[in-house]
């Protein structure tokens, strides 16, 4: 899986819990929390997303690696490419 294809599943799952955010002005080295009004169960919501559209498992120890668009990106890109 590409990177592109991962951001474009990232920003999916996030168009899912903040409907109302515009994604494409997204800064992608930001906080999502600090770009979004998202709070705690949001942002939990966002990571079942990601686990369920991807099928990886994120720990908790790993949550915050996923804080800002890049880093999910990142993050998830190295596990989606392990597990296939």
């Amino acid at each position: 899986m590409t990177e592109a294809e991962i951001k474009a599943v990232v920003l999916r799952v996030l168009g899912a819990i903040a409907p109302e955010a515009d994604l494409a002005a997204l800064d992608p080295r930001i906080s999502l929390r600090d770009q979004l009004d998202v709070d705690s169960v949001d942002f939990l919501n966002f990571i079942i997303g990601l686990h369920k559209e991807l099928g990886v498992d994120i720990p908790d120890a790993d949550v915050p690696k996923l804080a800002t668009i890049s880093g999910c990106v990142a993050y998830l890109a190295s596990r989606v490419n392990k597990q296939r």
